[in-house]
């Protein structure tokens, strides 16, 4: 009878610990460490990035932003750093357009803006993406994507979940790392 409620006590606490981590969604933190992560980037490559986005940071800073939730010195990433890194991004992948406008960043971000920021980095097209949520065992139809990265203003727009945007950033990390 002990085992059994320790097991149930067990699989509650998983759970739970699950439920939490769907729950509170992605950080702008989580973003950052899971681009890092994918891309295998150094600090200096980091700063680079942020540099590329017209941020200029420490590795201090850096580093905080890398922390984990558990530490108590955990920094909050604002959304217009992470629209400056994942513009950062854009350059580093795709190179600075000649005579073109500095790149503006957002300053309230959301799921589909950073998924669009990220399609853009990458130049995928629909196949791609595709492709890619089929490495995290998730099938999707064009019209789900399509409707994604509409203008909120129109009919077909649909919010990209965080559940969704997580598992762009997991099938990216199979391509990229495993």
């Amino acid at each position: 009878m002990q085992i059994l409620c320790s097991l149930f006590f067990l699989l509650l606490t998983c759970g739970f610990i699950y439920l939490t981590f769907i729950l509170m969604g992605l950080t702008n933190k989580d973003i950052i460490r899971r681009i890092r992560y994918i891309f295998n980037y150094s600090d200096d490559q980091m700063i680079k990035l942020f540099a590329l986005g017209d941020k200029v940071v420490t590795r201090a800073e850096v580093s905080d932003w890398l922390k984990k939730e558990e530490d108590a010195d955990e920094a909050v990433v604002q959304d217009i750093v992470l629209a400056q890194f994942l513009n950062g991004l854009i350059i580093e992948k795709r190179g600075k357009k000649e005579g073109a406008p500095p790149m503006i960043p957002e300053r309230t971000l959301n799921n589909n803006i950073i998924f669009r920021k990220l399609r853009i980095a990458l130049n995928y097209k629909d196949t791609d993406i595709l492709d890619t949520f089929k490495l995290a065992d998730l099938r999707v139809s064009k019209h789900e994507i399509s409707a994604i990265f509409r203008k909120p203003s129109q009919k077909q727009y649909r919010p990209c979940q965080d559940q969704f945007l997580r598992n762009f950033l997991q099938g990216l990390q199979i391509k990229n790392r495993d």
